[in-house]
């Protein structure tokens, strides 16, 4: 990383620390800069700019906390944090397009930032999710990583930690999108025994001292619907983050399935509720019992101006007929 790019990180950093800034108002500043890096660094060396957006008020503390700001900052580069800004080529572009003028400005990360940049599907669900829910979400996201998608989730119990599993054990790749700053980081026991930084990377858009919350789990979410081209759903109830994390990729036109099979708990009724919003059931081969995710992988790859571009890069098998399927045929779950 070159010495602007630090530097915009730097003041990104600066901005986000700022009591009475945030998300917003720094894009703001992004969209005057014309989103080019030095039109950005300028704001920084020419107060009179700052004055175009900040008031007095704001101002001031932006000047009254640089200390701290410089203190976070060293602690982020002895984790060896690494940064992607709204300003950096290699940002995902389909989070500005989703997100707009909430796009996280700074992501901080630690391990393989180039996982961003793979096709990916998401994965939400309950905490306290079945073993038959449990199973189902391994599955999916087991065929999934076995063909190369990155698996992306929340890096919470239940739903999340069996899909960031089944992504490591197949050999495949996963992205944890934290709902806290990236300070607060650690190796949780479940993945302790298959950790590879270069099957991993870790993501926060969160001030990096900054603790878990409600409000931050929600916009996590969001963001992990942002970042992705399919998302599955498992055992949602009707209200919290999970049945959210569905409106959002419905809202987004994120292809959304949600299955529905026999014995889910009494519970998880957010799935049908969303399906009858839009979502689209996921269907299992009755021959094998596994998920047909068929319908998953060609969401994937469909050409979609808000899919990842690198997605082309990228190939799945193919059946002898030509087409992305994996199997033949449908059936509900029981």
């Amino acid at each position: 990383m070159n010495v602007i790019d630090n530097e915009i990180a730097y003041n990104l950093l600066r901005l986000l620390e700022t009591p009475g800034l945030g998300v917003v108002k720094t894009n703001s500043i992004i969209d005057l800069a014309g989103n080019n890096q030095q039109a950005f660094l300028d704001f920084f060396k020419d107060e009179t700019r700052l004055r175009l957006v900040l008031t007095e008020k704001q101002l001031a503390a932006f000047y009254s906390t640089e200390e701290q700001v410089v203190h976070v900052w060293q602690r982020l580069l002895e984790k060896e944090v690494k940064f992607l800004t709204a300003l950096d080529e290699g940002y995902p572009s389909f989070l500005r397009a989703r997100l707009g003028k909430n796009t996280p400005p700074l992501l901080m990360i630690l391990g393989n930032p180039q996982l961003l940049g793979k096709p990916s599907a998401g994965f939400c669900g309950s905490r306290k999710a079945s073993e038959k829910g449990l199973a189902t979400a391994h599955d999916c996201a087991d065929q999934l990583a076995s063909k190369g998608i990155n698996i992306v989730s929340g890096y919470a119990a239940g739903v999340d930690m069996a899909t960031h599993r089944a992504a490591l054990e197949c050999g495949g790749t996963t992205t944890l999108v934290l709902c806290e700053g990236i300070l607060h980081f650690a190796i949780k026991r479940d993945l302790k025994d298959l950790w590879d930084w270069e099957k991993i990377v870790v993501v926060s858009e969160f001030s990096p001292g900054m603790p878990w919350s409600v409000q931050n789990a929600m916009q996590r979410n969001k963001t992990i619907c942002a970042l992705i081209s399919s998302m599955i759903l498992i055992e949602s109830t009707s209200k919290g983050g999970s049945i959210e994390a569905g409106r959002s990729c419905l809202k987004m036109g994120v292809p959304l399935f949600a299955p529905v099979y026999d014995e889910m708990p009494e519970t998880a009724v957010g799935n049908q509720e969303l399906l009858n919003q839009g979502a689209r059931k996921l269907f299992k081969k009755s021959k094998t019992n596994r998920a047909n995710m068929t319908d998953v992988f060609s969401a994937i790859f469909q050409d979609q101006p808000t899919a990842p571009i690198c997605a082309q890069k990228y190939k799945i098998e193919k059946n002898p007929g030509g087409q992305l399927s994996l199997f033949e045929n449908k059936g509900d779950y029981k």
